[in-house]
């Protein structure tokens, strides 16, 4: 059979995820048809944006996970957030915050080893403007996108 694993773990991280509407109506109590109206009424008001897989993300080449806090340089410390968005559109980057305190950005990278993690900072240095980074690596996630590890 062919092997196309790859291909869906890429879809589920663009949102081709979807309730488990049976499971959560057995839950709560409710029929499925309650629960259902319920979903697409908060999709229709953009409440619920999108549905995402969880993975163990060393099984699927992303186990190195970093934060990052990031200065800009001077040129770019007025528009942090278009930094922020060119930042976003690469598919290493999890999350990107524009923050207050000392550092304009707070980014979280998921890598497959420490070498991706290093050729994406050297190239982000000289791309988007960087001038300091700190680094935090995290060594064990305990919680993680709304789900308690064991």
């Amino acid at each position: 059979m062919k092997d196309i694993r790859q291909k869906i773990v890429a879809l589920l991280k663009e949102g081709y995820a979807t309730p488990q509407i049976a499971r959560m109506a057995k839950r709560l109590h409710e029929p499925s048809t309650t629960i259902h109206y319920n979903i697409k009424r908060l999709e229709k008001d953009k409440v619920i944006i999108r549905y995402k897989g969880i993975f163990t993300y060393a099984k699927i080449d992303q186990g190195y996970c970093t934060f990052l806090l990031i200065n800009l340089v001077q040129e770019k410390y007025a528009d942090p957030e278009s930094v922020a968005r060119e930042i976003a559109k690469s598919d290493l980057v999890e999350s990107v915050n524009v923050i207050t305190g000392d550092y304009e950005l707070l980014l979280k990278l998921r890598c497959k080893d420490v070498d991706e993690y290093y050729a994406f900072v050297k190239g982000a240095i000289k791309k988007h403007g960087f001038a300091k980074v700190i680094s935090l690596t995290s060594i064990k996630e305990l919680k993680g996108e709304f789900v308690q590890k064991s």
